[in-house]
């Protein structure tokens, strides 16, 4: 973590959270003084390297603050007097978000797993299995020879056998063989196994359906907006449209290979491993971005060693630019 502090008759701070940076450069293309310094991005990214995204040189900052209200993902973090500047009436404030209805959301944890900032987290609670199924096992302990095949084979691994050492003294393998019926689904697969068919299997499930009624399903979902980067990831999988997501610009992103240049594919794939979105994959030996869950950043295309990507943003979710001169500077960010 970088940070720059300035004391007089504002007492100032710039702070670069390492942990919420892309590695974007929107901030270093910003800077009017060009005091910020993009690091080698991919082999941070690639874990060659252990050092910050950003340097920040503290001699030349003047701590305007600028690139704090540029950053789409909240790595600089601005203060005036102690107080974030992204609170303060005067600065610029970006309105993209990320949210998921707990009321919709079923806890399927698609978002949970698809999620490439690990921003969201999924705690269910299902119902038990005895709740969902009716039926009886009954083993006949004179007739089971303790060979182990019911408990080896069991789906629910609901067959326990309560195994001997054995000796001279004693040649019992087993004592005791039991079903936990907090687990046993009633299948009839131990029963089918048994050479001694020792095992009997009923199973009343469909018969008691009415009584045994839908299954009850709780939980909370969690999404950590200090993680989340809104690119849509949660949005475009979730099978209910329980997530929703603004994104932080509009436009498009797209390869331009020419004859001279193409996509080098899987011998490069530097745009793939600095993307923080997880929006880009290879197929047929190419590049190929999805737009659904891409931020625009820009990352890759700095990364692209082909200069092959093009980044186009028609508009971003930042107002409040109250100055002529930070619009012109925060203009550029679009086209």
């Amino acid at each position: 973590m970088v940070s720059v502090e300035r004391e007089g008759k504002e007492n100032r701070s710039l702070t670069h959270r390492n942990e919420k940076c892309v590695g974007c450069g929107i901030c270093t293309d910003i800077c009017p003084t060009e005091s910020l310094k993009l690091g080698p991005v991919l082999p941070i990214a690639r874990g060659l390297l252990k050092m910050d995204y950003i340097n920040i040189n503290k001699d030349t900052c003047v701590l305007c603050g600028l690139c704090a209200s540029a950053c789409p993902f909240d790595a600089l973090e601005f203060s005036i007097e102690g107080e974030n500047a992204k609170k303060l009436d005067a600065y610029p404030k970006w309105s993209h978000e990320a949210s998921i209805d707990d009321e919709t959301c079923v806890y399927c944890g698609s978002c949970e797993k698809a999620c490439p900032r690990n921003a969201i987290y999924l705690e269910r609670t299902l119902p038990n299995v005895e709740e969902l199924v009716r039926g009886e096992t009954e083993i006949d302990k004179d007739k089971c020879i303790y060979c182990g095949m019911c408990e080896e084979i069991c789906p629910a691994e609901a067959i326990s056998i309560d195994r001997n050492d054995i000796n001279s003294s004693s040649k019992a393998i087993a004592n005791d063989i039991t079903v936990d019926k907090s687990k046993c689904i009633y299948c009839g697969i131990c029963k089918r196994i048994c050479p001694e068919e020792a095992i009997k299997v009923v199973c009343t499930t469909c018969m008691d359906q009415m009584e045994i009624g839908k299954p009850e399903i709780t939980g909370d979902i969690i999404l950590n907006e200090d993680q989340c980067i809104n690119c849509g990831w949660c949005e475009e999988i979730c099978p209910v449209d329980a997530a929703e997501v603004t994104k932080p610009f509009e436009g498009e992103i797209e390869m331009v290979s020419t004859d001279e240049v193409t996509c080098k594919g899987d011998s490069c794939h530097a745009c793939m491993d600095v993307c923080p979105c997880n929006a880009i994959s290879l197929v047929d030996n190419k590049s190929v971005v999805n737009q659904n869950m891409c931020t625009l950043c820009g990352a890759c295309a700095r990364a692209c060693p082909q200069h092959i990507i093009s980044i186009k943003r028609s508009d971003m979710k930042l107002d409040n630019i109250r100055s002529k001169s930070w619009k012109k500077a925060l203009g550029s960010l679009i086209e």
